[in-house]
């Protein structure tokens, strides 16, 4: 039976990961594009079950003709459908980024708001996205659990969890303070990138002597060389 690891070295193993995390990437930033905080929100909002990649390729149009509520507002809800259509859920999403707009005018005067209970009662905002405006436009300490990082949590074992918020909660507890503000860049990257749902890159990950994952993917062996034939030389006649 494997021993259990003491507070004192899950702390120090912790710090560890986070160490290398942030030397292999000391400015970490997120990859969806966008103008302002209320660009970010339409596009987080956007990318649930959807690839930054595919919002990517409908939100720079998007957004050249609607970067604020009060423009997302006028388009409504079928045209602002016809442009994001090639993502996911695009119906329900033009939906609630129709009504969000409206909400950010009539309760907020046009501005994202910037605390979490305001911004969780808009419509298609919850915990996750709310964590992610607060992190990144208003530099709160906060730490969004996506898919990626719920995994890469509970396969390291920096902090096990069965639901999203558990996970949430072991990371602000379980995670320096200097590290906290961009955890959540750091781990979403990593398991984006790195320790992958179907098959981790494990061979090449930074933190793999760290990592409590039991069923590491081997490194792959190199494939053998054909050998040459050896071509005798005929005896001189």
């Amino acid at each position: 039976m494997a021993r259990k690891e003491s507070r004192q070295a899950r702390a120090a193993r912790t710090e560890k990961i986070f160490e290398r995390l942030a030397a292999a990437n000391p400015a970490p930033k997120g990859e969806l594009k966008y103008i302002n905080p209320f660009t970010l929100l339409v596009a987080v909002v956007l990318s649930a079950q959807t690839t930054d990649a595919g919002v990517n390729k409908v939100t720079p149009a998007l957004f050249a003709t609607a970067d604020t509520p009060e423009k997302m507002a006028a388009l409504g809800v079928e045209r602002l459908a016809e442009r994001i259509k090639t993502i996911g859920l695009y119906r329900t999403k033009a939906k609630n980024v129709i009504a969000l707009s409206r909400a950010i005018v009539e309760r907020h005067g046009g501005q994202t708001p910037r605390d979490r209970e305001a911004l969780e009662a808009l419509p298609g905002v919850g915990r996750k996205t709310a964590s992610i405006i607060l992190n990144m436009v208003f530099d709160q300490v906060e730490i969004a659990v996506d898919t990626h990082i719920f995994r890469v949590a509970n396969r390291t074992g920096l902090a096990p969890g069965r639901t999203p918020r558990e996970v949430e909660d072991a990371l602000t507890a379980n995670t320096p303070p200097e590290y906290r503000k961009d955890a959540h860049h750091w781990l979403l990257l990593h398991g984006r990138y790195v320790c992958k749902a179907r098959s981790p890159a494990c061979p090449k990950c930074i933190i793999r002597d760290l990592c409590e994952y039991p069923h590491k993917t081997p490194a792959r062996a190199s494939p053998a060389k054909p050998m040459r034939p050896v071509r005798r030389r005929r005896a001189p006649r």
